[in-house]
């Protein structure tokens, strides 16, 4: 059995989409690094790209055409400062000349070389195909971005079941019936479980180095979005709305960096709305810097970005938990295990399934993650993220403009919502009581994606992207 780490759910990137930014990112990287594993890179006269389906249609708006470039040209989505994105991608436009690799200037015209094909190919409809010209013959690899910045190679036969890492771990869980097994078997929770599967391909200070280093990027992402005012890019002129929440709600408290707005936050007053307000207020912020070409944490996906790091902040500062990084580290372990059943048995790709492939799953991933902090059982967790899934079956994908905004910001918001609301209810629920267990809801999500029509699939063909246009904005 193939295994997924929780640090492939949770990645660090650019946005503002992990499909068609960070996997077509990564994708040039592979196709870089595949030309120097056979001595071949030095040789490159010319380089063309070409982009199918979903990552074609929407890949102007999601910025793909950026990642291309800057994949390219050797940048790394985890640490290039992100003011250097723009003033690169604008030298390549302008100089008609990219630096391949880092090493090598070719001549380079994306309008010319990133070439943007409405066909869909028959493996997965985020393609992508990068062909070199060596000694005046053309040599091409294809590609998939199959969600959450994942990518695989075409000669893989089941876009579903797609996974480049190989591992074994001591405790192989594909479905949620196995996780369950395994914390009888051993008498410990979800997040025990999961943290014993890492630490066979890790050590536990790496674990934690690396879970701490997600928990930052995603509170600074938050600290970003809610101290940054204006509109977002893309001609859809959407105001940014976090910041005028959060003005609205912080009081007159002094603060200066991430740490101090956490204890300034919680001595604040809040009652239910105030509530509603805040956990909104968090992931409309993390979504709101994904849109700017701003760096999170894909969780499971950078479209989805801001209901995990929304429902756990909630947790730690709005609840007024005394919340340590032991919290945190459970919340991220169980999070990204019940994301990777999600993976393994469905999709997390909106291009394969849907929103219902994001924010649905990142909604059930918060909704377990918080259930068991709350004290709920391995079978209450699963039943938590199973009710978060379950009212979102069958939500579609229609970016207006292709853009990821309108209605993916505020959706956000309504999966943390969610995902606090189906925790609760799971708590309050005796598993004698489950009639869905989670392997039930997968599947469906699953058959739900295979029924739903493509042109509700990241396409920008239906939906609100087509009843709503840009010159309406």
């Amino acid at each position: 059995m193939e295994c997924i780490s929780v640090f492939d759910m949770l990645k660090i990137g650019i946005g503002p989409s992990s499909s068609h930014t960070l996997g077509p990112w990564r994708a040039a990287e592979r196709w870089i690094n595949e030309l120097k594993s056979k001595n071949k890179f030095h040789e490159v006269e010319h380089i063309t790209v070409n982009l199918y389906g979903s990552l074609s249609l929407t890949g102007k708006g999601h910025a793909t055409d950026y990642a291309i470039m800057l994949g390219l040209s050797g940048k790394d989505p985890e640490t290039i400062p992100t003011k250097d994105i723009e003033t690169t991608v604008k030298s390549i436009q302008d100089e008609k000349k990219l630096n391949f690799g880092g090493e090598l200037l070719l001549e380079f015209d994306p309008n010319i070389n990133i070439i943007f094909n409405k066909k869909f190919l028959p493996f997965h409809a985020n393609g992508m195909s990068f062909t070199a010209q060596i000694e005046g013959k053309k040599q091409t690899s294809r590609f998939y971005s199959i969600g959450g910045g994942f990518v695989v190679k075409e000669e893989r036969k089941n876009a579903k079941r797609n996974f480049e890492i190989k591992c074994s771990f001591p405790y192989p869980i594909e479905k949620g019936e196995e996780l369950l097994q395994f914390c009888k078997q051993l008498n410990k929770p979800i997040s025990d479980v999961v943290l014993e599967n890492e630490k066979s391909i890790r050590t536990e200070a790496e674990i934690d180095t690396q879970l701490k280093r997600i928990w930052d990027t995603m509170l600074d992402c938050m600290y970003l979005g809610c101290h940054t005012e204006g509109k977002l890019p893309g001609g859809l002129n959407v105001r940014r709305r976090a910041y005028d929440l959060h003005q609205n709600l912080k009081g007159n408290k002094a603060y200066s960096n991430p740490v101090e707005w956490i204890y300034a936050i919680r001595s604040t007053e809040v009652k239910f709305r105030q509530i509603l307000k805040w956990v909104s207020c968090f992931a409309l912020a993390v979504n709101e810097v994904n849109a700017s070409l701003g760096r999170v944490v894909t969780a499971p996906t950078n479209g989805s970005a801001g209901v995990i790091p929304a429902v756990l902040m909630y947790y730690l500062v709005i609840e007024n938990h005394d919340g340590n990084f032991e919290d945190i580290k459970r919340f991220l372990l169980v999070a990204g295990e019940i994301g990777s059943i999600f993976k393994k048995g469905a999709t997390i790709s909106a291009a394969m399934g849907g929103c219902q492939a994001e924010i649905g799953v990142s909604s059930a991933m918060a909704a377990g993650a918080l259930c068991e902090l709350h004290g709920g059982t391995p079978e209450q967790v699963l039943m938590a993220a199973e009710i978060a899934m379950e009212h979102h079956l069958g939500l579609t994908c229609d970016p207006i403009g292709g853009l990821v905004q309108i209605p993916c910001i505020e959706r956000n918001a309504m999966g943390a919502i969610k995902a606090i609301n189906a925790s609760e209810l799971a708590l309050d629920t005796s598993p004698e009581n489950v009639k869905v267990p989670l392997d039930k809801v997968v599947n469906t999500m699953w058959e739900t994606a295979k029924d739903m029509n493509t042109k509700y699939k990241e396409t920008s063909e239906g939906g609100l992207a087509v009843g709503v246009h840009l010159s309406d904005c």
